[in-house]
């Protein structure tokens, strides 16, 4: 997010003061092109777990402390930690960083304004990284892992709409086509109307950074979104279900090996994350 000069300082003070408490440094915006090539190696979500938890982390390869969010993210989505959660992470690079020194390969303006829209319903109003979110409606410093055991357990007992992603249609290096299904929703807001969002995200990528904060680190990213789809809107009628046929073309640089689809039911206005579903694209 773009700050005038002197929002910008007021932030940065109020920021340093709170690293030098918790130890941890904050990232508060993000130039020059990466050598990015895919690491090995792609995260899978276990069978049999009964409630999907959308945790979502805004970061970038600009800021310093980023990196140990990155892997915590990933650590959450490979080893599942939280019993009676299945754990559906997104990573999401800002390009606010870009301007910095070091332009993040991953950087999106999607990613930025998805920020900019929770920094209206999240406490505290303000954009930064490593930012986490857990299921639209907590967000907190992304390193924190205590933390996001914490709120990913409390989302976990939430009753959430079913959304089922029941087919996948492959055309390698062209486009992915899915067939899916939302039940009815189970409560949502008052006045309030949800979107059904399809996200595709890669796994398995990696930067060797040549400047800016991070300048001589190689970084591991998983999953990294690559684009977005608003599918739908549900809420108008909360009796009815919502179904849909969406494709997403695929950029040629992406593994298909490593690409997964991400459906999920969120509140316009609140933001609140209503159900959620992820598959594999190659089967």
């Amino acid at each position: 997010m773009t700050l005038q000069p002197s929002k910008a300082a007021i932030l940065e003070g109020a920021l340093a003061i709170f690293a030098m408490a918790a130890g941890l440094r904050l990232g508060i915006m993000g130039s020059a092109t990466a050598d990015s090539k895919r690491a090995p190696g792609v995260a899978t979500l276990p069978e049999g777990v009964s409630t999907p938890v959308l945790v979502e982390l805004f970061t970038s390869e600009g800021c310093s402390s980023c990196p140990p969010a990155d892997a915590l993210l990933s650590r959450l989505g490979r080893t599942q930690p939280v019993p009676g959660a299945n754990i559906i992470i997104l990573e999401e690079h800002v390009d606010y960083w870009d301007r910095l020194g070091w332009k993040d390969p991953f950087s999106s303006a999607a990613a930025t304004e998805r920020q900019n829209q929770y920094d209206q319903s999240l406490a505290g109003g303000q954009a930064y990284t490593p930012q986490m979110v857990v299921d639209g409606v907590e967000g907190f410093v992304g390193s924190r892992g205590g933390t996001a055991r914490q709120e990913i357990a409390k989302a976990s007992a939430a009753k959430k709409t079913k959304v089922e992603i029941s087919e996948v249609s492959l055309v390698p290096n062209k486009s992915v086509a899915l067939k899916v299904s939302v039940e009815r929703l189970l409560s949502i807001a008052p006045k309030d109307t949800a979107e059904v969002i399809l996200a595709i995200t890669e796994s398995g990528l990696h930067s060797s950074v040549k400047a800016g904060e991070n300048n001589g680190k190689e970084l591991q990213h998983s999953p990294v979104v690559r684009e977005w789809k608003a599918i739908g809107v549900m809420g108008k009628n909360v009796e009815e279900g919502f179904t849909a046929q969406p494709s997403v073309k695929l950029d040629a640089k992406w593994d298909v090996e490593n690409l997964r689809a991400v459906v999920f039911v969120q509140e316009k206005k609140n933001r609140r994350i209503l159900g959620a579903a992820a598959i594999r694209v190659a089967q």
